[in-house]
């Protein structure tokens, strides 16, 4: 294993942040490929961010991660008319966001938005009591599921003539 790579493994095991001169949270909006993504700062600006390939076996992110974003070049980006304007230096674990959320390096715009790990936990609190109240209302349907949709992908076989004789006694 190359030195780069061990030392993105100590760098995600370190639980403190500090962000450097440039550096900012941003959060991802749509992963363009390429080792491309679109990213929003804390004044909902929409940028292309560059994701390093000593990145791509060690990490992944999701839309709705955040990162921290070196932007240093960005005006020098812009001034040569070049689309991606920065780089991530680090993808933020949940843990680390958690923390950061409640010191004043947050961006104020983030702080409104909820974790997707929290809403999920709420969605499933509200699930569990609808489930509860669907369960008093109706025994028969024990699982909770909403009801199968048919396949419209799928060519019905034509009834046999047998089939439609039982169903008439």
């Amino acid at each position: 294993m190359k030195g780069g790579r061990k030392n993105l493994k100590r760098a995600i095991e370190e639980q403190s942040l500090s962000l450097e001169d440039g550096q900012t949270i941003m959060k991802v909006v749509s992963l363009r490929g390429s080792n491309l993504i679109e990213v929003i700062d804390g004044q909902n600006d929409k940028l292309l961010a560059f994701f390093p390939a000593k990145f791509q076996k060690s990490m992944w992110m999701k839309r709705g991660s955040f990162v921290v974003v070196d932007e240093s070049g960005k005006e020098k980006a812009m001034e040569s008319g070049s689309k991606v304007t920065c780089v991530v230096t680090r993808v933020l674990f949940f843990e680390q966001v958690r923390e950061l959320q409640k010191s004043p390096k947050w961006p104020e715009v983030f702080k409104s938005a909820p974790l997707e790990e929290e809403s999920d936990e709420s969605n499933n609190q509200q699930h569990t009591s609808t489930k509860n109240e669907d369960d008093e209302s109706d025994d028969s349907d024990g699982d909770g599921l909403p009801p199968l949709e048919a396949n419209t992908n799928r060519i019905r076989p034509y009834e046999s003539a047998s089939d439609s004789e039982e169903e008439d006694l």
